[in-house]
Parts: C-alpha cells; structure tokens; sequence
C-alpha cells in the first residue's frame, strides 16, 4: 500500500498519457481521460490505481480487478471487469515499473536523507578532495584526501570515502556505506551498510599459522551499476575487482577479490562468488548461489537459487542442484530419486 507520508506522486496521469508514454493500445477510448494517481497490486487496486496482470497464468486476476486501469497482454485483454481502462502491451510489467518510476521518482531513485545541499558542516571533508558543485555531502559522512566525488552524487550520512577514491556523477552512496580503493562510475547506487574495497580473504601458510598476502588491487565499479544492502565487494590482490555496467547485486552478497561480472547481470541475495570468478554479460545468480573460487559463467547463463556451482557453465545454459549440473539433468536426477523413493515405499509396506 503506498503510504502518503513517504511516497507522494509527482503529478497525475490521464490513460491516455499512460498509453502514449508505454506505447500500450487503449481497447476502449471512453476511458482515456481516466485519472491515474498510484500504482497498486492485481490483487489490491484501488480508485485512480494503475495494476498490471502479465500472462496467461495469472488470468484468474484479471475477474476480480477493482483498479481505474490494468496493463495486461492481448490474449488476456477481453477478461477485465466493465469500468476498467484496458491498456495491451506486449510486456506489461516492464510498462507498469515505467509508469511507477514517472509517478515516484523517490523511490526509484535514493534521496538525500536530509535536507542539506552541498558539503555539510558536519561532514569531515579532507581540503584536497575535489567535490564538484551539485554534489551532496551529508551530515557526519567522511571524504578523505584526493578523492574526487561528481556533480549529483549524494554521500549519505555516516558513509566513508577513503583516500583517492573517484565517484562520477549522479550516484549514491547510502548511510554507513564505506568505500575505499575504488573506482565508481556514473549513476551508480551502493546502499547503505555496503563494504566496498576492504582488502580480500588471502592468506599463504606460515610457520605460525596463515600469514596474509597483500591486496594491491582496486575495485571498479562502472555506470549504472546498483549494490544492496551490507553487500560486500573485496578489492582485487594483484588485478581489480571489476562490477560491469547495468548490473544489479541485491543485499548480503559476497563478491570476493579478483572477481570479474559482466555487464547487465543480476545476483540475488544471499550469493557467494569466490576469488576470481568470471561472470559474463546478463548472468542470473538466484538467491543463495555458491560458486567457487576460479569458475567461469558464459554469457546469459542461469544458475537457480541455493546452487553450488563447481564447473564453468557454457553461455546460455541454465544450471540447478549442489553440486551444480544442467538443469534438465537436474530434473532427470529429481524424478528418477522420487521414483526410486516410492517403489521402495512400496516394497517395505507391499
């Protein structure tokens, strides 16, 4: 439910401008001066609230909408309830999240948590950081010596900037983040609690125990790039930690040193990526994936949630198990122990 007090649309949207801005086809033109103020879910709705039903498995929505209008696809189109302003388009969520993102852009986007602008007095900004005007610096945050911070980047209260770290414009770095031997593109967002550039887990064996081997690496972190909550990313021991454009990392994920992710991936919670792994362009990690150290993950290869992957995937497969296999040898494996399960069932109780 959006509550007022934290999320206030930026203006109204008829359905008409919806269909123009998403490229959706009104099935009934009687409704384009229909007034949207909010996005809802399918199963929630509301007066003035944009759903969106996506599929012919969620059809069975579609009967009990009570919304002002409902992105859907085409074979679904004729199933809403009278009164409701049908908008068709091919992918209705990709549209919907549009349409949230015009309505609430402080949701889409991080904010300053508070109403400063500029360098804070109560922020400690070393002299020779170079912070360029726009910039956002919030109360009790810490830039140190030689940084360089972009025009709109905001650093959040408490966040720390270590030394000779650059940040490009138009990012954000959350509450009680910290950063340090990083390279940080434009519009990237690291939210609060993240540990980026600490040093990796290395350790060679000493006569004593493990002795540590230094990381004199860096992490670099291009544009569009978003990083969740107390994720954190280990800087490099000889070679960088790199995190390619577009990618999206959720909250709680270790990326360790060496690491290297492609472009346009996306790492759910929980994962774990070992010293330098490889990831390729629109990897998709599910939630609590393993991977261990020095395994390569070809282009747009899927991996399932609460995996452990242990052999280089080829682009394009899709794995599943622990230890990882091909999924379609996953499910074969599957079947044939819930087969072999029941007939010995059978045989005890036979």
């Amino acid at each position: 439910m959006t509550d007022p007090v934290f999320f206030v649309p930026s203006r109204r949207y008829t359905v008409a401008e919806v269909a123009n801005l998403t490229g959706s086809g009104l099935t009934n033109p009687a409704y384009a001066d229909a007034i949207i103020e909010t996005i809802a879910s399918a199963g929630d709705g509301g007066k003035h609230a944009l759903v969106f039903v996506d599929g012919k498995r969620n059809a069975p929505l579609m009967s009990t909408l009570k919304a002002t209008a409902v992105l859907c696809n085409a074979e679904i189109a004729d199933m809403a309830p009278a009164g409701i302003a049908v908008l068709v388009h091919q992918r209705p969520q990709q549209a919907f999240a549009m349409i949230g993102r015009l309505l609430f852009p402080a949701a889409a986007t991080p904010a300053p948590m508070t109403s400063e602008t500029g360098v804070s007095e109560r922020a400690v900004v070393d002299p020779s950081a170079q912070i360029e005007a726009g910039a956002i610096i919030e109360a009790g945050a810490v830039v140190g010596p030689g940084v360089a911070i972009g025009s709109g980047t905001v650093v959040a209260p408490n966040a720390v900037v270590g030394r000779d770290c650059q940040i490009g414009r138009d990012s954000y770095i959350g509450p009680g983040a910290s950063l340090q031997y990083a390279l940080v593109g434009n519009r990237v967002v690291i939210h609060g609690g993240a540990r980026i550039g600490q040093d990796g887990f290395g350790f060679v064996p000493g006569a004593k125990g493990p002795e540590r081997m230094p990381q004199i690496g860096r992490v670099v972190i291009q544009d569009d790039v978003e990083i969740g909550s107390n994720t954190t990313v280990d800087r490099g021991a000889m070679a960088d930690t790199v995190i390619g454009e577009s990618t999206k990392i959720d909250n709680l994920v270790q990326i360790a040193h060496n690491v290297r992710i492609g472009r346009g991936c996306i790492i759910a919670g929980h994962c774990g990526l070992s010293g330098s792994v490889t990831l390729g362009d629109f990897v998709m990690l599910g939630g609590r994936v393993g991977i261990a150290d020095h395994i390569t993950v070809g282009d747009r290869a899927q991996v399932a949630a609460s995996s452990g992957l242990m052999y280089d995937i080829p682009a394009g497969e899709r794995w599943a198990g622990l230890p990882a296999q091909p999924m379609r040898d996953f499910f074969r494996e599957l079947s044939a122990i819930r087969a072999f399960t029941k007939h010995g069932r059978g045989d005890k109780h036979g």
